[in-house]
């Protein structure tokens, strides 16, 4: 562990967001770090020595974590946020997908694995969650708030001069009209 952030990793993830025709999305209670215990979607690194794009990884994710195969049109872009110094272990650059149409319930090949236990949750009670600090104050409320359009925001995880534990901003929004 370094707490210089000029000698930290940086990884590159997406986090995929499934919802179904009842409003819930789909999480996984991880058993494995980052975040073991903790609630998160869907998702995972880029494979960066085949040159994988973020929409690659997405759909290959969402295939590997719930056995659908989705047509590539049905997952779409719809944030980037970049921590930095999560943990002081690492910094992030995530790409953020939502599936454009309800999935069945039925339609996920298991329920758990090797990871942990995917289950629906009520968007409503998500931020009841125990889901990390950055995901309840900055994504989960910016992904709720721009369902179907795009936002980036920058997390900056190291502590500041005044002792706030983190902060960020909003570098783009595009809410989608109605």
């Amino acid at each position: 562990m370094s707490d210089r952030p000029g000698t930290l990793p940086y990884k590159i993830a997406v986090l995929c967001y499934l919802y179904d025709d009842r409003d819930c999305v789909l999480l996984l209670h991880r058993r494995k770090n980052p975040n073991a215990g903790m609630y998160s979607p869907i998702g995972g690194k880029l494979d960066l020595a085949r040159g994988e794009s973020p929409h690659q990884c997405a759909c290959r994710e969402i295939e590997e974590e719930t056995g659908l195969a989705l047509d590539p049109d049905h997952v779409r872009l719809a944030g980037i946020v970049s921590e930095r110094g999560y943990e002081n272990e690492t910094h992030w650059l995530m790409f953020l997908f939502e599936v454009t149409r309800p999935i069945d319930r039925d339609a996920l090949a298991w329920s758990e694995f090797n990871e942990g236990t995917l289950e629906w949750i009520p968007v409503d009670r998500v931020p009841d969650l125990n889901i990390p600090k950055t995901d309840r104050e900055v994504m989960w409320p910016n992904v709720q708030s721009h369902r179907g359009g795009f936002f980036m925001a920058h997390i900056d995880c190291l502590a500041s001069s005044d002792g706030e534990p983190f902060t960020w901003r909003l570098d783009e929004s595009e809410r989608r009209p109605g």
